[in-house]
């Protein structure tokens, strides 16, 4: 049985001399050579921290992929934390949710985000200096055993051991530590190569955060596990920058979030994309926009997939030659995917509309320190999404958006998402637009959209819902946000939008 870090120790076996990072925050280059002689060094200086998890605060690059690594060989588990927004907050909770103290990180990310050091953390900058040449002789050593004896000097454990805690995002409540093994990540990147041609060849654009598991499993784990080079940056949002790398690398899979590709396609040349066989969107649904920009610019087709923390993401994604515009695709091989009854929980058929389940060694070994949010969720194998979705006649799956983004008004049940839908078609390219519901005394629920700016016709746009639309789904107000917040991971952030619209609505009274 061969665990990740086993597996990235035969990759550097393979291909000892290919590029495994090309790290762009720091402009170093590493071999897979050069990574297993520094993950060993790393690996070294981690078993003297004491306790199981060891909490990670880095950013993507190779930094934060040797630090995994040398975890892992310790038979530890990294803890990765969000340091997008609230980072310190992040790390304080991360620690008292898994009752741990020693935080990795790096001086130069505290500097860049303006934050001050905490007690237990260490610095990158400082492990690095204490190394001897002893060291570094003694892990290139190391790194010539053969596999088989490499493999006994390192950690040895089953499929079933955590590799990863992963906090769920929060853009609803208060985030939740997801446990994923060795066996949950090596379901979705076994399953890759079976459904796409992928090898060591491929060049990745590995730019989604890894305390996010989008980026975790699909920009590392996946490139690092075939012997595929990685081009690794740590800010997504810097779209022009991102779009000259992929063309300078001639990137061939590139895989990001909706609002990250509409940034790629507002900022990107013709010929930019034109080494990009795959392109993968997840996390979100991708607008017909976006989609539509993609094909008209660089002759490209963004695929979805659909996945969540909890299943290593990936559930079911759309390949080339088998896609469906509008669909998620089709489970990914040895997968399971059930729709039942919202509230009956029958099995439903073709066509029909239930919540989504999920079965498969994908799914998580549960929350951290939660059995009973654990046991509501997976029950008898089957873990439930909390997403509404359908299966077609060909075995496509479509989602139609969170249980809980659909709202009661008046009695009725409407789709948030399909508001969205209709007023983003509506509006023009450059606004951005979120549809949230706020308490309303009689009704339940009212529902209401924010928007980046008001500069459109907000009556001709209301006059066109309203022949789409019924008249409860119809938002009661726009409210300008200029900023929508986003997660890291480029997700709307309903938390912060509700919160904000509900000032807003009490500034007006």
């Amino acid at each position: 049985m061969l665990q990740l870090h086993h597996r990235f120790i035969q990759s550097a076996k393979r291909f000892p001399q290919r590029i495994a990072v090309y790290d762009k925050t720091t402009g170093a280059d590493y071999s897979y050579n050069k990574m297993l002689i520094a993950s060993l060094i790393l690996r070294g200086h981690i078993g003297k921290i004491k306790g199981r998890y060891i909490g990670i605060l880095l950013p993507t690059g190779a930094g934060s992929m040797l630090t995994i690594l040398g975890t892992l060989m310790n038979g530890k588990i990294p803890v990765m934390i969000n340091y997008a927004t609230m980072a310190i907050e992040n790390c304080r909770y991360a620690q008292d949710k898994c009752q741990f103290k020693t935080i990795i990180t790096s001086k130069q990310l505290l500097i860049k985000l303006g934050i001050e050091p905490i007690k237990d953390m260490v610095f990158v900058e400082d492990i690095l200096a204490e190394v001897t040449l002893a060291a570094k002789l003694k892990a290139a050593a190391t790194s010539k055993l053969p596999f088989p004896l490499l493999k006994r000097m390192v950690h040895s454990g089953n499929l079933s051991e955590i590799s990863v805690i992963l906090f769920t995002s929060g853009s609803e409540k208060e985030p939740k530590a997801v446990q994923l093994s060795h066996r949950n990540i090596l379901h979705n990147v076994n399953a890759f190569p079976k459904m796409i041609h992928l090898d060591e060849n491929d060049v990745f654009a590995s730019i989604l955060p890894l305390f996010h598991v989008f980026g975790l499993t699909v920009d590392f784990w996946l490139p690092a596990l075939i012997g595929a080079s990685m081009v690794t940056y740590a800010n997504p949002l810097d779209f022009r920058t991102v779009c000259d790398y992929i063309r300078d690398y001639k990137v061939t899979f590139i895989a990001a979030t909706p609002a990250f590709f509409y940034g790629y396609l507002q900022k990107s040349s013709p010929g930019d994309f034109a080494s990009v066989k795959i392109a993968i969107a997840g996390a979100d649904r991708l607008p017909d926009k976006i989609y539509e920009g993609f094909l008209e610019k660089h002759k490209l087709t963004v695929l979805e997939g659909y996945g969540t923390t909890e299943t290593s993401p990936v559930i079911s994604t759309c390949i080339p030659g088998q896609h469906k515009h509008g669909s998620i695709g089709r489970p990914i091989p040895n997968t399971q995917v059930r729709i039942l009854d919202i509230d009956t929980d029958e099995i439903l058929g073709p066509n029909q509309e239930g919540k989504i389940l999920v079965k498969g060694d994908l799914v998580m070994e549960g929350y951290l320190h939660d059995l009973e949010e654990t046991s509501f969720r997976i029950r008898n194998g089957w873990y439930d999404t909390g997403d509404i979705g359908l299966i077609d006649e060909d075995g496509y799956l479509y989602h139609k958006g969170r249980l809980k983004r659909f709202v009661k008004v008046g009695g009725e049940m409407v789709s948030l998402v399909k508001v969205e839908q209709h007023l983003s078609d509506l509006l023009p390219d450059d606004i951005i637009c979120c549809v949230v519901d706020v308490p309303h005394p009689t009704k339940g629920a009212d529902v209401v959209a924010a928007v980046t700016t008001g500069d459109f016709d907000m009556h001709k746009v209301l006059k066109q819902l309203k022949k789409e639309l019924p008249p409860i789904a119809i938002p009661k107000q726009f409210h300008v946000i200029e900023d929508i917040p986003m997660m890291a991971s480029g997700k709307v952030n309903f938390r912060e939008i509700e919160k904000l619209v509900r000032e807003q609505k009490g500034k007006k009274r």
